[in-house]
């Protein structure tokens, strides 16, 4: 919902370091993989309750997420590194919330689990149509710049990073924002649905009339 914003207020920062960072010769694809790596390291921080450590890896996996695409469009967008991206961010999303799991299992383990199985649904949702988009040539008019069909919702990126900065501010409260937000995912994961349903068939529809 909030990233077609959040997108316009970090992009010309994000261009500026990308230029500097594709003259020495960084490609798009090594800064996603270090950043995935820097993601990875706040999982055990989680996991033995550093918090506030920790919150500074996320915040940076999220940085270079988006270095990776400035470059990206630098040097022209690839499906195979649109496919690393994208991979690699959603084990990432289920990466944070498991480290809380394994720091508090009694009070955190079901909330955890939730959340996960709502990511499983925004995720499997958002993929899903992407390829059908894909396959049929749906072109995407907000999110142009993209490598796969940006399916929008209540919960995308910037809500994502949200949740995640109050897990580690706030840990003792993982539970009721886990809930919240999972609730929150599966609102877009139904709406998702809906309209990705609707869109495909009636582009199904308008090519059956076009042939026909």
């Amino acid at each position: 919902m909030l990233d077609r914003f959040s997108i316009k207020v970090i992009r010309k920062p994000l261009t500026v370091i990308a230029h500097g960072l594709h003259k020495t010769g960084v490609s798009a694809n090594q800064v996603t993989l270090f950043g995935f790596f820097l993601g990875c390291i706040a999982f055990p921080l989680i996991a033995f309750e550093q918090y506030d450590i920790a919150l500074v890896f996320v915040l940076l996996n999220r940085i270079f997420d988006g270095l990776d695409g400035a470059i990206a469009r630098i040097d022209g967008l690839t499906d195979s590194g649109g496919f690393l991206d994208i991979s690699l961010d959603f084990l990432f999303y289920s990466l944070v919330p498991f480290g809380f799991v394994l720091a508090s299992p009694e009070s955190n383990a079901v909330a955890g689990a939730f959340l996960i199985f709502s990511f499983i649904g925004t995720g499997s949702s958002f993929l899903a149509f992407a390829v059908m988009a894909g396959k049929s040539q749906i072109e995407n008019p907000v999110y142009k710049n993209k490598s796969l069909y940006y399916m929008s919702g209540l919960t995308e990126g910037t809500e994502t990073i949200g949740c995640f900065i109050l897990f580690c501010l706030f840990p003792e409260y993982f539970s009721h924002i886990a809930y919240f937000f999972g609730t929150l995912c599966w609102i877009t994961t139904l709406n998702r649905i809906w309209a990705g349903f609707h869109t495909i068939r009636d582009y199904e529809l308008r090519s059956a009339k076009v042939s026909e």
